[in-house]
């Protein structure tokens, strides 16, 4: 058994031939992009690419393996360089019927062993949307239908950024997802946390006592893979080895989620659209207390206090411990050409984030950046809420 780092949620913008997949995504984020990123720069041993069933990215991935740079496993996933194990994803938006009958939407990625378990579930995923070349288009499936499409195909399905007021089942759809999943729930064996939310927050939610939990990028740049990631323990690095870490079989586990403090997230308190100020009041508000207006996004958080069934955090025994990792992006002071420095002498991100001390950053950047590093490292920011699509921001020196 060894440990290694995992994000199972990056998506891809364009094609190699710069055919559009992920619209907000950016351009540099291709396939082979992704697999260089994270075996030369991030350091990540198992990434999750989620929008493989598209057919421009099947014939990206068909190109790929012909380079003799990467090959499949008969466990499961893409071996590139004898370093990163590439996952083939899929992210799909589901139909619901959400709150009070209204009509709602939560996203789903779901991973597959093989490129042939792809193509085949793409093929079928083409009757149930409009488009199936760009990225996480809405179907007319329900989660609860989906799952048997995906087990159709040996993959395994697990619901995305599960708080978040859009595209998420606790967000828009449902106050409990074993009201979605009915008799399938036992299926869904792990959740996706969101970046505006943690392990403190999502175990007020005494249905999630028995899923694992997963914090990962939805890295829609390079740079942004591995701003969220966890370690896990595994034999070695497959599709095989990767589902018992989430099932928690034969000693294989998910040993720590690294994420950002939730604060830092983009919807982490309800947001005021009018007036463009979080709003964090004591109790949750769906009218803004400053001018009155309804136009607000309503917040991670807010939505777990309307939710909650436990009157405080008790997580399982076997819980993993939740680490607030700062990415280097992140920090102040730390921009392109510091981290360039970073990785040409330390060759990648969880070396500066885990391995490196201190006194040798310092070496390379200098005392002030040094320690603004050291600080994030440790936990020692000042983190102001983000809110309505806006991210959080933290200042760097000792907590108030």
């Amino acid at each position: 058994m060894y440990e290694i780092f995992a994000d199972l949620h990056v998506h891809i913008g364009r094609s190699e031939n710069g055919k559009p997949i992920k619209i907000t995504a950016a351009r540099s984020l291709n396939f082979a992009n992704i697999a260089k990123e994270c075996a030369e720069r991030k350091g990540i041993n198992v990434v999750g690419i989620i929008d493989c069933a598209s057919p421009y990215v099947i014939e990206d991935i068909e190109n790929f393996l012909k380079t003799g740079e990467a090959y499949e496993l008969e466990d499961g996933g893409i071996i590139y360089q004898d370093k990163v194990c590439i996952l083939l994803g899929s992210e799909v938006e589901t139909s619901e019927k959400g709150r009070n009958g209204k009509s709602g939407s939560a996203h789903n990625i779901c991973f597959f062993p093989h490129l042939s378990d792809i193509k085949a579930f793409s093929n079928e995923l083409k009757m149930h949307l409009k488009n199936i070349t760009l990225s996480t288009q809405r179907t007319d499936l329900s989660g609860y239908d989906l799952i048997d499409i995906v087990e159709k195909y040996n993959g395994i399905l697990i619901p995305a950024h599960i708080f978040t007021p859009h595209k998420s089942y606790y967000g828009n759809c449902t106050d409990r997802l074993g009201n979605i999943f009915k008799e399938k729930f036992n299926k869904i064996f792990a959740v996706e946390l969101g970046l505006s939310s943690d392990t403190y927050l999502a175990d007020t939610i005494s249905e999630l006592e028995t899923r694992t939990f997963l914090t990962n990028s939805d890295a829609h740049s390079l740079p942004k893979i591995a701003r969220e990631y966890n370690k896990m323990e595994v034999n070695d690095i497959s599709f095989k080895e990767i589902v018992k870490a989430l099932k928690n079989e034969d000693g294989r586990r998910v040993v720590a989620n690294y994420g950002l403090d939730p604060k830092l997230g983009k919807y982490h308190r309800t947001y005021c659209d009018d007036c463009e100020e979080s709003i964090e009041t004591k109790e949750p508000v769906e009218t803004c207390p400053k001018c009155g207006g309804k136009n607000v996004t309503f917040g991670v958080y807010d939505r777990i206090e309307l939710i909650k069934d436990k009157k405080e955090t008790k997580s399982p025994k076997n819980r993993p411990p939740y680490i607030y990792q700062i990415p280097l992006g992140f920090i102040p002071g730390v921009g392109g050409k510091t981290i360039g420095k970073l990785l040409d002498t330390f060759e990648t991100e969880m070396n500066i984030l885990h391995r490196i001390t201190k006194d040798d950053i310092e070496t390379v950047v200098g005392e002030k950046i040094a320690n603004h590093i050291e600080s994030a490292r440790n936990g020692n920011c000042e983190v102001h809420s983000g809110g309505g699509g806006n991210y959080g921001k933290i200042s760097v020196g000792d907590k108030k």
